[in-house]
């Protein structure tokens, strides 16, 4: 059996120049060309791993079906390779040390200090040899490629050991099974726009210090590189001027894989690795259905999402991929405009009253409205608000876990006339709790503690939107992240008044999926699932709730339901039915 080839993608200068759409992109090129591609992304921080970080620090929390909380580059991963990655796919500080006092504490090491080297950086190369073995894409047998994400930037303290233990694995595959991608920052200065080679300089010498040698450069810039500057990074870097990459600025992400194909990033890649199968390289598909279609949109669509870390759009990434992979499958241009949810509570008009006013006429003038997930009581009397005038004024309102929660807090509100209910997360002593803590979560630790990773939610009804949006008539799995539910207790006066959960847990006590009895024909759109299905969303193959808000949002849904099959019957092993991807809307326009 052909050992498993490696690319190790490190970045410098700068953190946040895209090695995550790098390796991904990387990947799209191999896995093009007919291999089996899986990955890995390092991230030096010391915690176990990314759930209880606030979103401002690194953007959103990405799940896995196995209640992994990652980092949110598996996400690019997923979405870009179509592969379901797990909890050890993403390796951090924490969970690496952790794991060798674990054994230490046990005595495996058999009373030797415990040291950096070689412990940690053993424990580094096993993890790294054990993971990439594991197949992610639905098939037997080993992946042939392995892409490793190292986060930050070389020289920094926090990877020292992880630099240290990827130069060892250099030689425990030996040079023939890996190479390295290094991705730097190639800055334009002052107004006559010249190309700085020296911070890329810099950054090569300090990998080229710590052992490990690049095997390409990927040059990062808002504009291509210069012949020039090309030829003097590739001397001063001592590579061939071809092992040079311009990564320079482009209309959207699913370019970069093209843009690594012009310059013959498959090749360099095989060759180096002793793959044989460059020549199969065809993305003609990737650039006809992503690259190019999402250029040529031109109808608008205008979604209004209203967050609490509206300041940092990596907070929300996954829901905006799910947008534009709904969008590009309704063949519309998404319009994003955010709202701070606080800026829409009566104090925001006392504190900036021109926010207040230009906010909600973001609401008033929006195609669709959307409330994703999260934490904290800060703007959730906003969210409240928003909800409140999507379903009053007909909008197409898409709701994401706290979205649901919001809802159903609303619709008591100001249909069961429960003026004070409200969520015991905000409110522990409300008098009419319409969102409870779950009885098995902790109250002690955050970590890993919530209702995390796939779980089944039952269909209630095939007369319902989602059963037909998601072509099934039993249940769908999709990925969870939550510490609170509806309180079932309110739910039989909830759905008395028009508020119907149409997707249950397989206990039926816990709510999944709730929509408005009277749609589509008094309201178009108003649906808010517990779960995440921003998690599954992928670009040919858009999340089901996604697309009919879009489709709702762009008055295309009611045709598009009626251009599909429906009922399917489930297979007789009560598997669910997988739909194939749509190739486009057989709308009435």
């Amino acid at each position: 059996m052909q050992a498993t080839k490696y690319v190790l993608v490190t970045g410098g200068v700068v953190s946040g120049l895209g090695k995550g759409v790098t390796a991904s992109s990387i990947g799209v090129i191999l896995k093009n060309c007919g291999y089996r591609v899986t990955s890995i992304k390092i991230d030096p921080y010391l915690n176990v791993d990314a759930g209880t970080m606030s979103p401002f620090e690194h953007g959103e929390v990405f799940v896995l079906d196995d209640g992994g909380e990652a980092d949110l580059d598996l996400g690019n991963y997923e979405r870009f390779l179509d592969i379901t990655l797990t909890r050890d796919n993403n390796l951090t500080t924490g969970k690496v040390y952790q794991a060798v006092i674990e054994r230490e504490r046990r005595g495996d090491y058999l009373g030797k200090t415990v040291q950096v080297v070689p412990h940690i950086t053993d424990a580094i190369q096993d993890w790294i040899q054990t993971v990439a073995a594991r197949p992610v894409d639905g098939k037997a047998g080993v992946p042939h490629v392995c892409v490793i994400e190292l986060g930050g930037t070389v020289g920094d303290i926090e990877s020292a050991p992880f630099v240290e233990a990827l130069r060892q694995f250099f030689i425990r595959v030996g040079e023939a099974n890996i190479c390295n991608v290094h991705v730097s920052l190639v800055p334009v200065i002052g107004v006559v726009g010249e190309q700085k080679t020296k911070p890329t300089q810099h950054s090569v010498q300090v990998l080229r210090s710590l052992g490990i040698n690049p095997t390409l450069v990927a040059c990062r810039s808002s504009v291509p590189l210069e012949e020039g500057v090309r030829s003097k990074l590739a001397m001063f870097c001592n590579l061939p001027e071809g092992n040079v990459l311009s990564l320079h600025d482009v209309s959207n992400i699913w370019r970069v894989p093209l843009l690594m194909q012009e310059q013959n990033v498959h090749q360099l890649l095989c060759s180096k690795l002793g793959l044989t199968n460059a020549d199969r390289l065809d993305l003609s598909s990737w650039k006809a259905n992503l690259a190019d279609r999402w250029d040529s949109l031109t109808e608008p669509v205008k979604i209004t999402l209203i967050g609490k870390y509206t300041n940092l759009s990596d907070a929300y990434l996954s829901v905006i991929k799910s947008l534009q992979h709904a969008c590009m499958e309704a063949r519309v241009k998404l319009c994003l405009e955010w709202v701070e949810a606080a800026s829409l509570e009566p104090e925001g008009k006392v504190a900036d009253p021109a926010l207040y006013d230009a906010n909600w006429r973001k609401l008033e003038e929006a195609d669709g409205i959307l409330v994703p997930g999260g934490f904290g009581s800060r703007g959730v009397e906003g969210k409240i608000l928003a909800a409140n005038y999507a379903r009053v004024n007909k909008k197409p309102y898409l709701g994401i876990c706290l979205g649901m929660q919001i809802a159903v807090i609303e619709f008591a509100r100001n249909v069961l006339g429960l003026t004070e209910a409200n969520s015991t997360e905000f409110a522990p002593a409300t008098p009419h709790p319409a969102v409870v803590f779950m009885p098995e979560i902790s109250t002690t630790h955050k970590g890993g503690t919530m209702r995390l990773g796939a779980r089944r939610t039952v269909l209630q009804t095939m007369s319902c939107i989602s059963a037909k949006l998601y072509q099934q008539e039993q249940y769908i799995d999709e990925r969870h992240r939550h510490r609170y539910e509806v309180n079932p207790d309110l739910v039989p006066r909830l759905e008395e008044a028009g508020l119907q959960f149409v997707g249950r847990d397989e206990t039926g006590e816990r709510m999944e999926i709730l929509e408005l009895s009277s749609q589509p024909a008094d309201h178009p759109y108003y649906v808010a699932a517990q779960f995440h299905p921003e998690f599954k969303s992928r670009p040919g193959k858009p999340s089901p709730l996604f697309l009919g808000f879009i489709l709702a949002s762009a008055k295309r849904l009611d045709s598009y339901l009626r251009s599909r099959d429906f009922p399917r019957s489930p297979a007789k092993s009560g598997t669910p039915v997988k739909t194939p991807p749509m190739e486009g809307l057989r709308v009435q326009e």
